[in-house]
């Protein structure tokens, strides 16, 4: 092994271990929303690893627990930005002409607004004025999904311009040509011939886009505007240690240490399989 390959192995070892561990949360962890009043910012012991929060919250289990609920939005909000980037930027890579105009400029105009303004006001939205009830609200699977679709709404330019620069560039090439001669649709050329081809870099920006929108949706949580209480996130964990921050200082560092290291290993292991997938070794 390549000494320039062990900063992606070290970060391929840590997503897995961060992966298994808030995975196996809920049954190696303690309840995360029990509160004990009594324990109110208690030290570390056998029973609370990392001591407990402002509510007597075990800080070890809301950390694993909120880890979950971030990397799914995470890792859910890349896969839904990068299909629906791939599927603009290919279909305006491949037909080109007025579809390619308008799907660019659509794209440059998103580009263009300020994210984080953006994101707060259509966090800010509320769903109770869509009829969403306030059990569905209240639910882990609502919350989660609706920072989801706010992020990839958002997410999704850079997927689309780099497809379309791609298949801007597979589309020439002789074996496209000739399966355009032999008859082939256009659906068929592009699931079959130019697809495969931009797979590769999309499927490393993607991985790159993780680490960002675990910043994004911990920015947003933090502000009160991603996932609500009781219900942790690492984001919203931040949101409770800001007014103890000087008497309790550990409880911004554990939920900081673990977007720090979660973001360093989705860069380190997205770089290291850009150095895979890339044709030239």
């Amino acid at each position: 092994m390549k000494a320039r390959d062990l900063p992606a192995l070290l970060g391929a070892v840590l997503l897995v271990l961060l992966c298994a561990a808030t995975l196996s949360a809920p049954w190696l962890a303690a309840d995360p929303e029990a509160m004990n009043l009594g324990a109110i910012h208690a030290a570390p012991s056998l029973s609370h690893p990392l001591g407990t929060d402002e509510l007597g919250r075990d800080v070890a289990a809301r950390l694993l627990n909120g880890g979950r609920v971030s990397l799914a939005v995470a890792l859910s909000t890349a896969v839904l930005a990068a299909l629906l980037g791939t599927s603009i930027g290919l279909m305006a890579g491949y037909r080109g002409g007025w579809l390619d105009a308008v799907l660019m400029r659509v794209t440059d105009g998103v580009m263009a607004l300020p994210l984080l303004p953006l994101l707060i006001v259509l966090a800010a939205l509320d769903p109770a004025k869509l009829g969403i009830g306030d059990e569905a609200r209240s639910s882990e699977m609502f919350m989660v999904g609706r920072m989801v679709a706010i992020i990839a709404l958002m997410g999704w330019t850079g997927a689309a311009r780099l497809v379309r620069a791609q298949t801007l560039s597979v589309k020439t090439r002789d074996y496209v040509r000739a399966a355009t001669a032999l008859g082939a649709s256009p659906g068929r050329i592009m699931i079959r011939h130019i697809l495969p081809n931009v797979a590769s870099p999309m499927v490393v920006a993607a991985t790159l886009s993780v680490g960002n929108i675990i910043l994004v949706e911990s920015a947003l949580s933090f502000l009160g505007l991603g996932v609500q209480p009781p219900m942790a996130s690492w984001g919203n964990m931040l949101t409770g240690a800001m007014n103890v921050i000087w008497s309790a200082p550990d409880q911004a560092l554990w939920p900081g240490l673990a977007i720090f290291v979660t973001v360093l290993a989705f860069n380190l292991a997205g770089d290291g399989l850009q150095r895979l997938l890339d044709p030239r070794r």
